[in-house]
């Protein structure tokens, strides 16, 4: 089991992505690769046998397998189509359940996504029938998992200083304000997590500056801290914008909870033990 969660940790997570609605999803063709399939043809084929388990379990295929394939230029003008994924995590255990048993690695991920739950991906129902505490809990969770891939897509690109990176994407985001700058706002103690300390909603802002950040970085294949802190600042940018132009609150105007999360925690446990 101890081998078990080390190559979990190492590689099945490393390579899972969250989109800009906090849903988490695998690529095709990383997936491929963990799964030590050197040849896509051969790929596609546990693909396709997948889609078809999926078709028979009565699950929508879209929802669970959703083709981004793209045009890319090769030699001479000339261009080709590269075929993949985005998976959800039922879509990549349906890929384990029908690859290739006698290789330990697949082995390993029809356990690993058997066992894990999907604790993060609930119904639009369900999260509106939250109430803001949980709402937070729940966001907060997404933004932390953001965080280490984003931290991840920083560290390929050349990020040493993640502090500077991370307050670039604050400055953004909250038209020049820092770490610090939002801390002080807030009124919150000397490094109090201000992650904890934001509603619901600030936290959405949060993790979409997040995913598509982490996003752009890998994309396009971002070099150097310099670039990867203007690029953080974009994106910060780019979603404070979004949420102008649809009317929506400037975050560093959001209240601010009575109540952080790890106050809430210690909270409940009291209570519990009572």
């Amino acid at each position: 089991m101890n081998e078990l969660n080390k190559y979990n940790e190492k590689t099945f997570e490393n390579i899972k992505h969250i989109d800009e609605y906090g849903y988490e999803y695998w690529l095709a063709r990383e997936l491929m690769n963990i799964l030590q399939y050197s040849n896509w043809q051969n790929f596609e084929k546990i693909i396709n046998k997948a889609i078809m388990a999926c078709e028979n379990s009565n699950f929508n295929v879209m929802d669970h397998f959703i083709d981004i394939s793209k045009m890319i230029e090769i030699a001479k003008g000339a261009k080709r189509k590269v075929l993949d994924y985005k998976l959800s995590r039922y879509a990549c255990y349906l890929i384990a359940q029908n690859g290739d048993s006698r290789k330990s690695v697949i082995a390993l991920a029809q356990t690993y996504f058997a066992i894990q739950t999907r604790k993060q991906e609930i119904s639009e129902k369900e999260y509106s029938s939250l109430t803001e505490e949980e709402k937070r809990f729940y966001q907060r969770n997404l933004t932390k998992k953001g965080n280490y891939s984003l931290n991840q897509a920083a560290k390929n690109a050349g990020v040493k200083n993640f502090d500077k990176f991370h307050n670039a994407g604050y400055e953004g985001l909250y038209n020049g304000e820092t770490a610090d700058d939002i801390a002080k706002r807030k009124h919150l103690r000397y490094r109090e997590d201000i992650l904890d300390n934001m509603g619901s909603e600030e936290l959405v802002d949060n993790l979409f500056r997040i995913t598509h950040t982490e996003q752009k970085l890998k994309r396009d294949n971002i070099i150097g801290e310099k670039n990867a802190c203007i690029t953080h600042k974009e994106i910060g940018k780019i979603v404070r914008n979004a949420i102008k132009e649809a009317g929506g609150t400037m975050p560093e105007d959001l209240p601010t909870p009575k109540n952080s999360l790890k106050e809430l925690e210690k909270e409940n446990k009291n209570n519990l033990i009572l």
